[in-house]
């Protein structure tokens, strides 16, 4: 089931198109990751599916209803969370969330505070003022706004940035555990492609405000077919790079490392290359492309560390 969709989507501000016809939909319980690099049109195109940005054509719908005609009504059942966005800063972390509880219709405002304080850790920061906050704190208490509606559908930019590693594991493992509890869906942005690929049942890679490639995130990493085999020779590096020189592997030499680039239907003859070769080893290691080798090629972004 579609719970939601954009259709033929285009945003221009001035001469500028920032999200020039982009379609796609979200299913019931899943998760789709956004990605592109930055000024790709990844948050112009949260901001209209949240109904802060007008589109300048196309549509979009929650529910098979118009977002435009049902707003109210759809976005009752809609939230949002961004590392970009700040809440009050004078008002104490509990009072925040305590004067967002009103724009929706919730039963018991006090129990639903504690559950998201304590859902979210936020017991030690509840009586704090927003502006006393670190940046993995204020983005965790906008994280656990985000819940205060029980949301059927989250639209979540970067929302572990600025977070420790501990706590942004914490809060991919709550997402994952939401949507198995209640069966939200998630739009996703994030520049950390191990997240994607952790938490995204699907992705979307848009670039030029159009939509470059979709897929599994181990379909799209799949379909570079690329596999690294780097070796730690016993020895002198550049006796075995001149022993395999003019195999028909792609060799390169990183550091103390030898370095085959090569398919994985390869992988077997590397090594009995090295074999026939008599060449010895102290290490080996087998890297199989990643979400992150996909950006990397069709971005061009240096991969990080």
């Amino acid at each position: 089931m579609e719970i939601f969709q954009a259709k033929n989507l285009v945003k221009r501000f001035g001469q500028f198109t920032a999200v020039d016809g982009v379609s796609f939909a979200l299913g019931k319980g899943e998760i789709l990751g956004l990605l592109g690099r930055n000024g790709a049109g990844k948050t112009t195109t949260l901001q209209m599916a949240l109904g802060a940005l007008t589109p300048t054509a196309g549509e979009i719908l929650y529910f098979g209803k118009d977002l435009i005609k049902h707003r109210q009504e759809i976005l009752e059942r809609v939230n949002f969370s961004s590392t970009y966005t700040f809440l009050p800063y004078d008002l104490r972390v509990w009072e925040s969330l305590n004067y967002t509880s009103f724009l929706y219709d919730i039963s018991d405002r006090k129990a639903k505070i504690r559950e998201v304080i304590q859902s979210f850790k936020l017991e030690d920061l509840a009586q704090k003022q927003f502006s006393e906050l670190s940046a993995g704190q204020k983005t965790r208490v906008n994280l656990a706004k985000a819940f205060l509606n029980s949301p059927e559908v989250l639209l979540l930019d970067e929302p572990t940035a600025s977070m420790d590693p501990a706590t942004a594991d914490e809060v991919r493992k709550f997402i994952l555990k939401k949507r198995e509890e209640e069966n939200i869906s998630v739009i996703f942005t994030s520049h950390n492609m191990a997240e994607i690929e952790e938490v995204c049942d699907r992705v979307i890679f848009i670039d030029h405000g159009k939509i470059l490639s979709e897929g599994t995130p181990k379909e799209l990493a799949g379909s570079l077919d690329e596999t690294t085999v780097k070796f730690l020779p016993k020895g002198d590096n550049q006796k075995f790079l001149k022993a395999v020189t003019g195999s028909p592997f792609t060799v390169s030499v990183s550091g103390n490392l030898v370095v085959f680039t090569i398919t994985e239907k390869e992988v077997a003859g590397v090594f009995r290359l090295v074999s026939e070769k008599g060449l010895e080893y102290r290490e080996v290691s087998i890297e199989h492309s990643d979400l992150e080798d996909y950006f990397v090629k069709h971005f061009g972004e240096e991969k990080s560390e």
